[in-house]
Order: structure tokens, then C-alpha cells, then sequence
């Protein structure tokens, strides 16, 4: 967990792309130069439930493209070379991750240099398909916590966690809605003192301003579809827009507090 642990030693922007979307390699690197300090990698799915229109039509690109797992994991190792102090979450639903089994998958992100895995769809009550093979491959199941998850479930939700809790801001899908910046502050505070893990902030921030009031009160902020919609934009010219993008959100994360 080093690799994790160091990225939230002070206020992390965590920065999502598409695996198979556009030049990925050459995107995960941009997202680098722009001061990126944890990389979540989006695995392509075809019925992305959680996901918003930027992120369900790169997962269709990247489908289109076949992208595969193995391709996935030739990316995440090659990432891992690159930058060998960077974390890097893989996110994406339980069937291309359990399909050839819990263990398999876990073996393989441990091989490629995979610090955590985001299944969205695998409910903490349902950790055994997944959960243990990580933590036996030391790789960190990130859970995710929404504004419904309430003090009862809570417990259920952080035990067996690791890496970071992701707080998603609002109900509902990525990149179409944004958080108060005061009911984030009181979910963070909540989930602060339930957890020792550092809390990640997502869903709806686009801008500079956003992340940094964000930033000010929260461990990290996640930013995906403002970037992803920039891969559909750019194409292969992506990087260059990524950079700039990520640039300011970082200055912004950075110099909150």
C-alpha cells in the first residue's frame, strides 16, 4: 500500500481515463506530466451502469477497438516501468474481473503492478467473490460510499477496504451532477471518523474550482469524465489537452490547503 499511502500524504488528485480509449499509453503519461498523483484506469465494459454518457461511449470506443483484459494488463504493466511510484487503481464491473475467477484476476494485477481494484458492481455484502483474493495478492479493494450509506451500513461498507474510500458525491451517474460543497464536507467528516483510510472525493467535478473547494476539505478528488470527454474530442491529439486540463486541477488540489 506504500505506493498509495505516500499519494495521500497531502490532498491527491486522482485522475480517470479509459483503457483502449484514444492512445492510452500516451494519455496515462499526460495525465502524469499534468501532476496527476493517482491513476485510475477504467476498464471497458458493455453495460457500464454507474457511468454517465462521456464514459459509456469511451467504453464503446475502446469495445470497438477490441480491447482486451489481457490488453488492460499489458498497459498496467507498461505504466508500472514508466512510472514506478504512481499508483494505479484498476476500476470497471465484476464480469471481466471474475470471470476466469477471483484469483486469476488478483494474480494478474499483482504481475502488472496494480495497486487497487474499484468494482463497482460487487456490493461489500458480497466481498468473497472478489475481496479476498486481492488482499491475498496485496492489492487494495477500494470500496465506494454514496450519500445512501447510511450509519448502519456504513461498517459493512469500510471493513475489509483498503487504500482509500471513494466517496461518491452525488446519486446517480458520472459527470452530470455536483455535489454541495457543504454536503460534502459533512459526508467526509462522517466517514473521517469511521476510517483511518484516506477519502477520495468523485462524480461531477470538471473544474479547477470545484476540485479545490473540494481539496480543502477532502483527502483526494477524482476527476473522470471531464477528462474522458477529451479523449473523444482529441483522439489521438488527446495528450496535449489532458496535460493542460490536468495542470490546473492539479495546481488547484495541490494549493487548497
Amino acid at each position: 500500500m506504500t505506493r498509495i499511502s505516500n499519494a495521500f500524504s497531502k490532498p491527491a488528485l486522482v485522475c480517470f481515463v479509459t483503457a483502449g480509449d484514444g492512445d492510452t499509453a500516451a494519455n496515462l503519461d499526460a495525465l502524469i506530466e499534468g501532476g496527476a498523483d493517482v491513476i485510475e484506469l477504467g476498464m471497458p465494459f458493455t453495460d457500464p451502469m454507474a457511468d454517465g454518457p462521456a464514459i459509456q461511449e469511451a467504453n464503446l470506443r475502446a469495445l470497438a477497438k477490441r480491447t482486451t483484459t489481457a490488453d488492460i494488463f499489458a498497459l498496467a504493466a507498461q505504466f508500472r516501468l514508466r512510472h514506478p511510484d504512481v499508483p494505479l487503481i484498476l476500476m470497471g464491473y465484476a464480469n471481466p474481473m471474475i470471470r476466469r475467477g477471483p484469483e486469476w484476476f488478483a494474480d494478474e494485477c499483482a504481475k502488472a503492478g496494480v495497486d487497487g481494484v474499484i468494482c463497482v458492481d460487487i456490493p461489500p455484502e458480497e466481498d468473497q467473490a472478489l475481496g479476498p483474493a486481492l488482499r491475498a495478492k496485496g492489492v487494495a479493494p477500494i470500496r465506494l460510499a454514496t450519500p445512501t450509506t447510511d450509519a448502519k451500513r456504513l461498517p459493512q461498507v469500510l471493513e475489509g477496504s483498503d487504500g482509500f474510500v471513494y466517496y461518491v458525491s452525488v446519486a446517480g451517474i458520472t459527470g452530470k451532477q455536483q455535489a454541495a460543497t457543504a454536503s460534502i464536507e459533512d459526508a467526509v467528516a462522517k466517514l473521517k471518523a469511521s476510517t483511518d483510510l484516506p477519502i477520495a472525493v468523485g462524480f461531477g467535478v470538471r473544474t479547477p474550482e470545484q476540485a479545490s473547494a473540494i481539496a480543502k476539505v477532502a483527502d483526494g478528488v477524482v476527476v473522470g469524465s471531464a477528462l474522458v470527454e477529451l479523449v473523444g474530442k482529441h483522439g489521438a491529439n488527446a495528450p496535449s489537452a489532458l496535460k493542460e486540463l490536468t495542470s490546473a486541477l492539479a495546481n488547484a488540489v495541490h494549493s487548497a490547503r
